[in-house]
């Protein structure tokens, strides 16, 4: 591969805001695997966030954009599956398997799409150190003749359309609105950006928790809400404390550890079957490794506040971060209907949203 940018290379990256800054570009904020496209005729490479390769789990998209990209040029954007009109990141994340046999049947049963947002190099010019502004522009006209599955994301100037999308596109799938300053020059790993997301906050039943990799304290809390039926299902966790408030969480939930699994709502995590169908929360995987994933069951007893951005089948798609106590709130009080939906938006519309 003969490119002015050659893999591996670190995304540009986004800080969090609690609102849209005025006077930058606009665009969707994807949830799907981002990923940096090499292509050099034949050559087409997918690197993702960490710089590990994502090509051989997404062959149907490497012959796409063999076919729909300039010869040479390297790309910024994401990976994204859909299903009902809308982003399904359960069915990207199954994307990623082992078996060859497997990953050419999902190629046919889920295809990937890729939506480029940024452009680092075409031909033999490297574009990094070009204002954002220029880049749009080149990425515009680069993929001017691109098809689906290849999209270019929509991008506006005008912060009112801006927020606009951001109350419309969750109900497609997306998460948010991203900022970039127009004399943005591409750096690699720099959060640069702006990312505003949804937020939102529930009560939810604490049953368990995952002691820390450092030591005796609380790594994370195992989150859970209560369904139609009347059943505790397990919906997330939250973690990111400080280390003080790590170990004094240790002591406070002391009195709520149960000595086994037996009577808690689910002690059926315990069995071989469950383990095997990675039915216990955050059990052992592909994206975890060997990483010691037990957890200890508490009396689900006490409520907590958290905050979290939007749901993904049935369960928080993102960690929750605390919020507060809820003494006031009993366990059973817990259900999914205090959840608020997004109103449906069809992927489509998004895809077709141009530039303003």
């Amino acid at each position: 591969m003969d490119l002015p940018v050659l893999p591996p290379v670190r995304p540009m990256l986004a800080k969090t805001a609690a609102a849209l800054p005025p006077g930058m570009l606009y665009e969707p904020k994807w949830d799907g695997f981002r990923a940096i496209v090499f292509r050099d005729g034949d050559e087409v490479e997918l690197g993702s966030r960490s710089g590990k390769p994502l090509t051989r789990y997404f062959p149907e998209l490497v012959q796409a954009l063999r076919t729909r990209l300039p010869a040479r040029c390297v790309l910024d954007g994401e990976i994204v599956v859909a299903a009902g009109g809308r982003l399904d990141f359960d069915a990207l994340l199954e994307r990623i398997h082992p078996a060859d046999s497997r990953v050419r049947h999902l190629a046919e049963a889920t295809p990937a799409s890729f939506v480029a947002f940024d452009l680092l190099a075409l031909g033999g010019t490297s574009l990094m150190d070009t204002p954002q502004r220029e880049r749009r522009e080149a990425l515009l006209d680069a993929l001017r003749k691109a098809d689906a599955p290849v999209h270019v994301t929509p991008a506006t100037g005008e912060l009112a359309r801006a927020q606009e999308w951001f109350e419309q596109f969750e109900g497609a799938g997306l998460d948010g609105v991203v900022a970039k300053p127009y004399d943005l020059p591409y750096r690699p790993g720099v959060r640069a950006m702006v990312k505003v997301k949804h937020e939102r906050t529930a009560d939810c039943v604490v049953a368990g928790l995952r002691p820390h990799k450092s030591g005796p304290v609380v790594g994370s809390l195992l989150l859970g809400l209560y369904d139609a039926g009347g059943q505790l299902q397990h919906v997330g966790v939250c973690a990111s404390f400080p280390m003080a408030r790590r170990r004094a969480l240790m002591e406070e939930l002391a009195p709520l550890r149960m000595d086994s699994v037996a009577g808690h709502p689910w002690q059926e995590w315990a069995s071989q079957e469950a383990q095997a169908a990675g039915r216990l929360p955050g059990g052992p995987s592909r994206w975890t490794g060997g990483k010691n994933l037990s957890w200890v069951p508490l009396r689900p007893e006490r409520v907590l506040e958290v905050a979290y951005d939007h749901m993904q089948g049935g369960r928080f798609r993102h960690t929750a971060q605390f919020r507060r106590w809820r003494p006031d709130r009993s366990p059973d009080s817990c259900t999914y209907a205090q959840l608020e939906e997004p109103v449906s938006y069809e992927l489509a519309q998004v895809l077709g949203g141009g530039a303003g």
